[in-house]
Order: structure tokens, then C-alpha cells, then sequence
């Protein structure tokens, strides 16, 4: 398997980085009985299952006037009914915020708690798990507060529990946000501190090199296969279905519901980045009567026929395109980096150099697998640019261990932490659990093959990273079918014109479906993630949707931010 992290949709530059009438320890008051009114009301018009759900309300309290069932775990009911339960529950029940553990490293004045949620909402009294949240109360008054900001940087399997810690910085863009908001974030289900999930043995997962994922004959391609589906099965072993079957975008955005709840927030304010595009994307569909304000930056294209594999073809295209921009910048400062003066001349280095790798992988550990891990960042952002131009240029005067510091794997990364062996797990349980993908070898090989002659910095890493799917020992749903319905209001997305992992067509097509939208377009900027860049035209706008809810009358199209300079 490949060794470089597994979520092509993490956007680590975004910082991976209540009872009704009750007031938080600011003074700050929640009004719940909208919200409180919300949820029953969800529970009593689901059509499908009124009567079911009537049954449920009643088996939490038991009096002498209901009959609790002798196993309420068992009760199965429709998901939105499940959702609506524990949302209500939830919000009963609040976060009972405190200092962090120790060993999170989140200092004060950042607070840590929980969030009960079910393992599958079909079962609201069955099996549950804790999310992981956090918060940074807001800086401002409390004539200026509104609330909760909650926070996905992408994945799946990203973190968002260092959010908070943006409005305990002096960072400028979110001075004016943090007065508004408390900053709140979480782990999602199977990640880092919520439940996590496992796919492989984390020792096994870093040990290094691994194989090149370039083939070079049929026999390669039938070990990678080998290895694919021997992970999708490893998955199951180590997870087991109950949880695996769950791990779904769905899901997530049913347990962000069940969050906005136990905060007691009536209606959701949320930043998603990358992946966390899809997953605010399918919250907005399955529940826009409780968003308020949404940002989307660094779109994924959430057509049913996108999700997944289709997605992950067209990554290969944007990465190989920025990474020839990245290569134009490092022919531009051949001077500083010394590594070619026209992008042909950087291409035949950066082959030489995996060449070379493959056959003596640097220091015993660095093979051309690990290589891409590191310099791969650099289409990514090009906030990396200089440091991957640096490493590579010291490498080549001479200095080994830049390279190795930058590219080996870590050792003692054996924790599963969201970095690594669990970060991988959950980016591969949520992919190829929300969608059908090809069974057929002969189409993967088709497709990849063909790609791979015209875009071969990505293609076939990309290709046996998610070959998993091919052989997945749970069912494949249905992917939402993500649009707008009555009640969402404008959705603010953000998109640069170049970016490699989430191509621009799909903030187009993420605006087509969310009727009252509006795009803003970074042209002929790259960077994957934008609203943590220092851009004018941008951050205006960003501050004055949180602040104020306003949207432009239309579209709106920036400049690029500053390119970097050595």
C-alpha cells in the first residue's frame, strides 16, 4: 500500500491544524425552544415511521402510563428518525465541557468533551460512541456572539480539533470571526479520539520503503492487488462490520446534527474544507432547515457518478497540471534551487531521483513511494513550495538527511493516530463505504493505464490507494444526492481555479446544485484550502457572510494571493 497519507482530500494548511435558557460560563444565553421544537417536530412528520417513532419517544421514560420494550436496543426505525432521537437526547444532555487531556495537547483556554452519538441510526437505543469535541469560547461581548462555529478540514479522516486554536492565536484573518463565535471542533466518528477505527497492524503500516507504485510489469500489479485486498479484509478484521457498515458521509453529517444539538445551537454554522466540502454538502441536503451559515472551500464534486472513483481519475489530471506549476516556479529560481531551468529539465531530475531511489532507497527507507509522500505537498500547497524545493536542491548538493527528515517515515508512529495507520483506515472505510465501485480489475487497469501515459505524477498511487474498494467486505451505498432544498439559505463556497486534489469543476457543480449559492474564484491560484490565506478580496468576504450573513448579488472572481519567493 502506498505509504503517503491516504486522505487526498485533507487540507493540512486549514489548520490540522447549553439547556434551554441555560447560560454558558461567559453569561452567554442558548434559546432552545425552537431548536427543542425542531426535533420533536422531525420525529412526528417523518411519514414512514410516525407511529414507530411515537414508540421510541415513549421508551427512554417510562411511566405507568407507557410499556417500555423489554429490548429498545433492537427497535429499528428510518435513519431520520434515529437522527432526530439522538439530537434530542443530545440536546437534554449538553457537553460537559473541561480541560483537555494532558496528552491532547490542547492547553487552556481550549475545552474538551463528548458527544454520544449511535453507531447506526437505524438503532438509536442499540450500540453508541463519544465524539471528541472541542471549543475556544469567543472573544468578543456577548452583544456579539452567535454562537458556534463548527469546523472539518477534510480527509476522511482529518481532525478538526485544532480549530479552536486559531482564536486563541494572534492570527489576523480570524481576529473579527472569533469575536462572533466559539470554535468548535471535532473528531468524526472512527477517527483519532471518537472510537477510532484500524485497517492494519500501525507497525506494519510504517515500516518503509514500500513498493514503488509505478509498475513495471503485470507480476506488480498483481502484488498490489494482492496488498489492496488484503487491507479491505484487514478492515474488517480489525473493525468488524457493525462499525465498518457505519462509516459513511451520512453518517458523519447526522453526527454533526447530533453535535449542533448538544450544543444547543438551533441552527448550524460550519467550515468545511476539501473533503469537508462533501461532507457540509451532504448535511445541507439532509438537513437545510438547520443551517445557518456554511462555508464550503476547495470543492469535491458530490455528482453520484463522482463519488468516489470517478473523483479520484480526475485528481490525477489537476495534480500532474500543478505539479508542472510547481515546476515552473523551481525552473524560475534555478539560481536559488539548482535544480533545472525549464520545467523539462526539473522533470528529468525529479525521474532521476526516483530512479535512484528504486534502485538504493535513500538512507534504506526513502524509495520512490516515500519520495512522492513528501513531494507531494507541493502541488498540494504552495505555501510547501520552498521546502520541497529546498530539501530536494539540498539533497543534491550533498546534505542526505534533509530529504530522510523529510521523507522517511516516522518510526514510532505506531499509535494510529490521524496521521497515519488510523488516518488511512478511515479515509478508506468512509470512500468505499459511500459508494458502489468497479469490481473489475480490467476496468482499474484500463483507466489507469490510460491516464498514466499522459498524467503519471499520481496516477497509479492513486489508483492502488484506493483499490481497496474494489474488493470491500461491506455493502456500498448509495451516494446522496446532494442539492438544495426549502429552508437552506446561501451557501458561500470558495475555489482556486488550479487546485490538484479537489479540481475546480467541482465547486461549479456543487454551485449548479445549491440554488442561492455563491462562488468565489480564486484565478490561477492553486493551493488546496483558501480561507486560510492571506487574500483581501477573499478574507472581506468571508467576514462579512460569519459576520453578517451577506452574500454578492453574484459571483465573484479574485486575483490570485502572493506567489512565494524563496
Amino acid at each position: 500500500m502506498k505509504n503517503h497519507p491516504r486522505g487526498l482530500f485533507t487540507a493540512h494548511a486549514q489548520g490540522k491544524g447549553f439547556a434551554s435558557g441555560h447560560s454558558d460560563h461567559r453569561g452567554h444565553k442558548t434559546t432552545g425552544e425552537r431548536g427543542s421544537f425542531d426535533v420533536r417536530r422531525t420525529i412526528v412528520l417523518v411519514s414512514t415511521g410516525a407511529l414507530v417513532a411515537g414508540a421510541i419517544a415513549a421508551a427512554p421514560a417510562a411511566t405507568a402510563h407507557t410499556t417500555r420494550p423489554s429490548r429498545p436496543a433492537a427497535v429499528s426505525v428510518p435513519e431520520q428518525v434515529g437522527e432526530a432521537v439522538a439530537a434530542a437526547a443530545a440536546w437534554r444532555t449538553g457537553v460537559a465541557w473541561a480541560d483537555c487531556p494532558a496528552d491532547w495537547g490542547l492547553a487552556a483556554p481550549v475545552q474538551c468533551g463528548w458527544v454520544t452519538v449511535p453507531v447506526d441510526y437505524r438503532k438509536p437505543f442499540g450500540a453508541t460512541i463519544e465524539l471528541a469535541v472541542d471549543r475556544a469560547v469567543s472573544t468578543g461581548t456577548k452583544a456579539e456572539h452567535q454562537g458556534a462555529l463548527l469546523y472539518n478540514p477534510g480527509g476522511p479522516g482529518g481532525s478538526g480539533l485544532r480549530f479552536p486554536v486559531r482564536s486563541t492565536t494572534s492570527a489576523a484573518l480570524w481576529t473579527k470571526t472569533a469575536k462572533a463565535y466559539d470554535f468548535v471542533g471535532f473528531d468524526p466518528r472512527g477517527v483519532g479520539h471518537s472510537a477510532p477505527i484500524s485497517c492494519q497492524d500501525p507497525a506494519e503500516y510504517a515500516k518503509a520503503p514500500k513498493a514503488d507504485p509505478v509498475p513495471d510489469s503485470d507480476a506488480d500489479k498483481q502484488a498490489q492487488r494482492k496488498l489492496a485486498a488484503e487491507y479491505a479484509a484487514g478492515c474488517l478484521e480489525r473493525t468488524g462490520a457493525a462499525m465498518l457498515s457505519q462509516m459513511t458521509t451520512p453518517n458523519t453529517a447526522r453526527d454533526l446534527d447530533v453535535i449542533r444539538a448538544a450544543l444547543r445551537q438551533d441552527r448550524l454554522n460550519y467550515l468545511g474544507v476539501s473533503y469537508g466540502t462533501y461532507l457540509g454538502s451532504v448535511y445541507a441536503t439532509l438537513f437545510p432547515a438547520h443551517v445557518r451559515r456554511m462555508i464550503i472551500d476547495s470543492v469535491v464534486n458530490p455528482a453520484r457518478d463522482q463519488i468516489w472513483y470517478q473523483n479520484n481519475l480526475d485528481q490525477d489530471i489537476a495534480f500532474q497540471n500543478r505539479w508542472a506549476d510547481w515546476q515552473a516556479w523551481v525552473a524560475k529560481y534555478d539560481s536559488v534551487y539548482h535544480l533545472g531551468t525549464t520545467v523539462a529539465q526539473v522533470e528529468a531530475r525529479w525521474e532521476a531521483l526516483r530512479a535512484s531511489a528504486k534502485a538504493h532507497p535513500i538512507g534504506g527507507v526513502v524509495g520512490p513511494n516515500e519520495l512522492l509522500g513528501f513531494f507531494q505537498n507541493a502541488p498540494y500547497y504552495d505555501s510547501t513550495w520552498a521546502t520541497v524545493a529546498g530539501v530536494w536542491s539540498q539533497y543534491e548538493a550533498g546534505d542526505t538527511q534533509a530529504l530522510l527528515d523529510a521523507a522517511a517515515p516516522d518510526p514510532s508512529d505506531t499509535a494510529g493516530n490521524t496521521t497515519g495507520e488510523n488516518g488511512n483506515a478511515v479515509y478508506s472505510a468512509v470512500e468505499c463505504t459511500d459508494a458502489k465501485w468497479p469490481t473489475s480489475w480490467q476496468k482499474w487497469d484500463r483507466d489507469n493505464t490510460a491516464l498514466n501515459a499522459k498524467y503519471p505524477f499520481l496516477t497509479w498511487s492513486n489508483a492502488w490507494f484506493n483499490l481497496p474498494c474494489a474488493t470491500w467486505p461491506v455493502r456500498q451505498q448509495t451516494p446522496v444526492d446532494v442539492r438544495s432544498h426549502r429552508g437552506l439559505p446561501g451557501v458561500l463556497i470558495v475555489q482556486s481555479t488550479n487546485d490538484a486534489a479537489t479540481p475546480y469543476s467541482g465547486a461549479v457543480e456543487t454551485h449548479r446544485r445549491l440554488a442561492g449559492s455563491r462562488l468565489i474564484t480564486e484565478q490561477g491560484a492553486g493551493s488546496h484550502g483558501v480561507t486560510n490565506l492571506v487574500n483581501a478580496c477573499i478574507n472581506s468576504r468571508v467576514d462579512d457572510y460569519l459576520l453578517h450573513g451577506t452574500l454578492d448579488r453574484h459571483d465573484v472572481v479574485c486575483g490570485p494571493h502572493a506567489a512565494p519567493v524563496p
